[in-house]
């Protein structure tokens, strides 16, 4: 029997739930929430479309009730304050590294070897506090953005290529920022060729700015964060681990000296199995992305650097 709990109920978490539930990545879902009713009555929303769409996850709500999270194999962590039209990921900081923190504790009470999948923002920084706050293993402590804005990345440079956004390959590194993000383009493909085989040196530097502003744009448009993307993101890297797909994500974990780096979380490729990250993989990067990876990686640790200033760390 498989067990996946996503903390935080709100569009994020619901999304990332329910495509779990439809997909059968987990025998069950467990949403909690602190709002009373939210979780429990979109548990049950979920449930009732189980006849019309096929599936047999049972998905099961719960407000601030942790014991409901016990043994569970992963647990997602959506929890915080939304962005707002303006704000940066950075500024929720002060805000959700509390709510962060106490939510890890709380969840490794129940659930001692679980993997923790960490979207709330910012994302980097969040991952970085429940590495350190928990102690528990780099492998079982991972950051969903690279996934959301690989995926961001693909749509985009589909619509430049006029194709299906299946058959085009790209990755996004670095942090989960506006300015710290680093589209791939040179090692972007469609149907295996290169995507500048297709697109001008111009495209691609749209490309890869739309890419770059992708949350913030969605943010203008909806006056909050976007939630179906994201919370299929954490779903993708969550049925990654609980199936062992050993599929090749980017994602925010703890580096090591891979990179230059260490002592940070940030976006890299990782192989995904039943173990959480089974290997970091080490990208051929040239100069030029090596410096833009080495910036990303700069602007990450400030913002970690926030976590002291508000007693997180």
């Amino acid at each position: 029997m498989s067990k996946v709990t996503v903390v935080g109920a709100g569009n994020v978490g619901a999304t990332c739930a329910n495509v779990l539930a439809f997909n059968e990545v987990a025998d069950e879902v467990v949403m909690l929430d602190v709002k009373e009713g939210v979780s429990e009555g979109k548990a049950m929303d979920m449930m009732q479309t189980a006849q019309l769409l096929g599936f047999d996850t049972t998905v099961v709500g719960c407000t601030n009730d942790y014991a409901k999270t016990a043994n569970s194999d992963v647990v997602v962590i959506t929890s915080g304050i939304p962005r707002k039209p303006g704000m940066t990921r950075e500024e929720l900081i002060g805000v959700n590294a509390g709510i962060v923190k106490s939510v890890a504790e709380n969840i490794l009470k129940y659930s001692p070897n679980a993997i923790i999948v960490v979207i709330s923002n910012p994302m980097d920084t969040m991952t970085y506090l429940s590495l350190k706050a928990l102690g528990v293993p780099k492998n079982r402590i991972i950051g969903m953005g690279g996934a959301l804005d690989s995926s961001r990345f693909k749509y985009f440079l589909s619509q430049a290529l006029g194709c299906n956004a299946n058959e085009v390959e790209g990755m996004v590194i670095g942090g989960h920022g506006d300015t710290t993000m680093i589209p791939l383009t040179r090692f972007a493909t469609y149907k295996g060729m290169p995507v500048s085989n297709f697109l001008s040196a111009e495209q691609l530097e749209k490309v890869a700015a739309d890419t770059m502003v992708g949350g913030a744009t969605l943010t203008k448009l909806l006056g909050t964060s976007a939630w179906y993307a994201p919370g299929a993101a954490g779903a993708f890297v969550v049925e990654s681990i609980i199936h062992d797909q050993k599929k090749m994500v980017p994602c925010s974990v703890a580096l090591e000296g891979e990179y230059g780096e260490e002592d940070i979380c940030c976006g890299v490729p990782v192989i995904l199995g039943k173990n959480g990250i089974e290997k970091v993989v080490e990208l051929p990067l040239n100069e030029e992305e090596m410096a833009k990876f080495k910036a990303s990686a700069a602007a990450v640790r400030k913002t970690n650097a926030a976590l002291k200033e508000v007693g997180a760390l």
